[in-house]
């Protein structure tokens, strides 16, 4: 526009140079009175003579022609005409030339036949104060001549002009040709296609094929114009089809208006009818309306852009298209575009293309990128050699940034960032450097696996750059946990830019979301919580600090830090960890199953160093001193490691110094019963659970079983303690009693079953057998063996006891003795006074009639053979 705008200014000026000064100074063809003047004013030289006209001390012009002036039917031939036009000073002169001038007295019309050379000088800044003094009508007419003080324009520059068949109408005071019309200064050159000016309403026509030819920062210009008109009284140059052709590229209006100033600098421009700039970097910029307002200098200083502004740009990997209803720019003192302001919803799109090292194969990349808000500002710098390019740019009102992201034959990935406002910076290559998004700031994106995540907080911060070099795609926690879900695959993106890191802060929400899968049930989404995240796009991480927390299903897990990837579907935790699981039924959630810890409907609550969530398997691993518990009940090793996908529970230990603890509550007895074991009818009062803690090298439990099984593992056996007996083993089994059996939703064991060498102790007894079985409604022990090995138990006061089965009863502390259908009872421990027993007398009567603290019969050191 600034060189339309320049060009037009040019050609205004040698347009009007021409027919001003010609209309100006028609008084030397009116020569009615020339016969009279001859014998006074004519000087003969030789063949030819001069006429002068003198104002004061200087000449005001002077004509001179080379051959005699034949007078015929009222009509005048001067040949060899030059004519010299003085300023008022006599220090500048203007010359006409020609071969031949005809003057027609009846139509009062001066013609120019054949070829006519104007030579205009150029005033300096001294006459510009003449126009100041000038009488009325001539300061109109200086007024005209004004364009020619350019203030670019060298004081002793010349206008040269050729033409021919000029003719002027003394009438109407119209000068006219529909010769080709040349001119040219130190600075342009340039024609048209025939020429018209009226002197009198001060109004000038360059008809059609207008051309100028000239320069701009040393550079060549070309400016082509169907047709010109120019009118004094308003100072404004219309040109029609108007083009400017310079080496960075085109110009183009179907209507340009140029708004002239006094001195004959431009002032204002409007182009209508469709404005088109193009450069040769592959910009493009069109509206259907565009105005510039112009300094004293030529230079812009304000653009302004309507009716649907349209940019385009394009080069070797990346294409740029922007549409915006109206545009305002704004202008250096240098003529330089500094800022552009885009409003009444702003679109800008680009793609970009690249190569990606990808498994060691080359890999096409393509980065689609959309922007939109209401209103954008762009700020510009100067990019060297004459061009600028964008520096920052900022957008408000509800900005939105849309991109897609192909790698080879791969589906695009979208992303999203959303703000109120958000500024972006832009490196070299117009390339963008980074992203600000502040007020309900979010980033949304889908991984190649499907799953879906988002991200929002009050700021964010985005880097966005070329990837080079190979890079470790995978996530922090997984590189320093060494866990499974480390990967690493190489990358190099060049021609591409992608979002390598960014940072949230201020209420950080991430959701995540797995990809569903064909006739598989949804999984739950992943929510977490933070003031403060930073996202790294190479492993797709999200690093959650300042109070963060996830939620996963019915999963509750808080930290010191939390990092979420997102093509994994990993969270790691660090770092004071704490978890919760809520129960399905009374959470109401559709998604999250009942609680898998132990069994139990209450919350489960977990406390570990660090945690390792992996939402596609469904596992939740916790290292490092981790504690679960749900009511009474609780779990306790070096990792503790939960799968909600198979309703399990793994926990395990790292040796002697560090074994897996567990405590549980067996079941009550609720009212009385028959002993089991044979024991006989025997009323029992209820009872409160009893404790049973285990402990060992590795525990399994299974929720859909209802039984969990310790086994030595690195320790080399078990410990099963309960409220009346101690037991080693190689191997325990819990079975939870069923869940419809809970009291208040606490999960209580049904039986406890220790196996492989097995030893159990209580209160001063030890029996020794393969395998022992505590049923917690009854309070017994059962005690059992081998064929070969059969259960033994010794007491230090009665000896030892041997049979098919040892049953010890917690309640009473009475144990019975099976084998061949027979069985026996001892007591070990002087039971409470009972009906018929004598007062005083504290031995009373066992089972099989002996008297208390005997051997019974049958039983060791009763004389008699042991009970096979």
């Amino acid at each position: 526009m600034r060189t339309l705008v320049i060009a037009a200014g040019v050609l205004l000026i040698a347009a009007l140079g021409v027919f001003l000064v010609f209309a100006k100074f028609r008084n030397p063809f009116k020569i009615r009175d020339l016969p009279q003047k001859l014998g006074l004013n004519i000087q003969q030289e030789g063949k030819g003579y001069t006429i002068s006209h003198a104002l004061g001390a200087h000449a005001q012009w002077k004509l001179h022609a080379s051959k005699e002036v034949q007078f015929k039917n009222d009509r005048v031939e001067l040949h060899g005409v030059l004519i010299e036009l003085y300023s008022d000073d006599g220090k500048r002169v203007d010359r006409i030339t020609g071969d031949e001038f005809n003057y027609d007295q009846k139509s009062k019309t001066a013609t120019a036949v054949g070829p006519v050379e104007i030579t205009l000088m150029r005033p300096g800044p001294e006459q510009a104060a003449e126009v100041k003094e000038a009488a009325p009508k001539d300061r109109r007419l200086a007024r005209d001549l004004a364009p020619v003080t350019a203030a670019h324009a060298g004081p002793n520059d010349a206008i040269h002009v050729k033409t021919s068949g000029l003719t002027f109408d003394e009438n109407t005071g119209v000068a006219t040709t529909a010769e080709r019309v040349d001119f040219s200064t130190a600075q342009a050159s340039g024609s048209s296609m025939g020429a018209t000016y009226d002197s009198q309403q001060g109004f000038l026509v360059l008809d059609r094929s207008v051309e100028l030819t000239g320069s701009r920062n040393g550079e060549p210009v070309t400016i082509h114009a169907a047709h010109l008109e120019f009118t004094r009284d308003t100072d404004i140059c219309t040109l029609q089809m108007a083009t400017a052709e310079y080496r960075g590229g085109q110009a183009s209006a179907a209507e340009a208006l140029v708004k002239f100033r006094e001195d004959g600098t431009a002032d204002h421009l409007d182009a209508l009818g469709g404005f088109h700039a193009t450069t040769a970097a592959g910009g493009h910029l069109q509206a259907p309306k565009a105005a510039m307002d112009l300094d004293e200098k030529n230079q812009p200083r304000h653009g302004h852009l309507e009716g649907g502004v349209v940019m385009d740009s394009v080069n070797d990997s990346r294409t740029v298209h922007g549409t915006s209803p109206t545009a305002e720019i704004e202008f250096t003192p240098k003529g330089e575009l500094r800022h552009a302001h885009l409003e009444r919803g702003v679109t800008m799109e680009s793609a970009g293309t690249g190569e990606q090292l990808v498994n060691g194969r080359q890999v096409n990349t393509q980065i689609n990128r959309i922007w939109r808000s209401p209103v954008a500002d762009i700020e510009f710098r100067d990019a060297g050699k004459g061009q600028v390019e964008p520096a920052t740019i900022h957008g408000f009102g509800g900005v939105t940034i849309l991109s897609s992201t192909v790698r080879g034959d791969a589906a695009p990935l979208p992303s999203k960032l959303v703000a109120d406002e958000v500024s972006g910076e832009f490196g070299a290559n117009s390339t963008l450097k980074s992203i600000t998004g502040v007020g309900h700031a979010s980033m949304e994106q889908t991984a190649a696996n499907g799953t879906w995540q988002s991200a929002n907080g009050d700021r964010i911060d985005a880097q966005v750059e070329e990837s080079k070099g190979a890079r470790e795609q995978g996530s922090k926690g997984a590189r320093e946990q060494g866990s499974k879900g480390a990967r690493q695959q190489g990358s190099e993106v060049t021609g591409a830019d992608e979002v390598q890191t960014a940072t949230l802060d201020g209420h950080v929400v991430m959701v995540q979301r797995p990809a569903a899968k064909p006739g598989a049930q949804p999984q739950p989404e992943l929510r977490a919580t933070a003031g403060h995240a930073t996202y790294e796009g190479d492993g797709q991480q999200l690093h959650l600090t300042v109070s963060p927390r996830v939620v996963d299903g019915g999963m509750e897990l808080t930290a010191g830090e939390i990092d979420v990837t997102q093509a994994a579907g990993e969270a790691f935790a660090r770092g004071n960890v704490k978890a919760t699981w809520t129960n399905a039924k009374s959470t109401g959630s559709r998604t999250s199953q009942s609680t898998v810890a132990l069994g139990g409907q209450d919350p489960a609550h977990v406390i570990a160093e660090e945690a390792h969530l992996h939402q596609p398997t469904g596992e939740v691993e916790f290292d490092g001193d981790a504690r679960l518990w749900q009511d009474a009940n609780s779990v306790e090793g070096p990792v503790i490691v939960l799968d909600r996908h198979k309703r399990s529970l793994v926990a395990r230990s790292a040796g002697a110094a560090a074994p897996v603890k567990v405590v549980l509550l067996s079941m009550g007895n609720a009212a009385s019963g028959k002993a089991q074991g044979g024991g006989g009818d025997r009323g029992s009062k209820p009872t409160t659970p009893t404790v049973i803690r285990v402990q060992g090298g590795d525990l399994v439990y299974s929720d859909v079983d209802r039984k969990a099984v310790m086994r030595g593992g690195p320790l080399g056996a078990v410990t099963a303690e309960t409220g009346a007996a101690t037991s080693t083993s190689d191997r325990v089994e819990l079975q939870l009693a069923p869940a419809s059996g809970h009291s208040n939703g606490q999960s209580q064991v049904e039986t406890m079953t220790a196996s492989g060498h097995v030893v159990v102790t209580s209160q001063g007894r030890r029996g020794t057998g393969e395998q022992l079985v505590f049923t917690g409604a009854t309070g017994n022990y059962i005690l059992t063996g081998t064929p070969a090995a059969p259960p033994r138990m010794s007491d230090p006061e009665r000896g030892t006891a041997t049979g098919q089965a040892l049953i010890f009863n917690s309640r009473d502390d009475s144990v019975s003795i099976e084998g061949e259908g027979h069985e026996t009872e001892t007591r070990t421990t002087a039971p409470k006074l009972r009906l018929g027993t004598e007062p005083g007398n504290n031995r009373g009567t066992d089972r099989a009639g002996q008297p208390e603290g005997q051997p019974a019969k049958g039983q060791p050191g009763s004389g008699s053979e042991p009970v096979k």
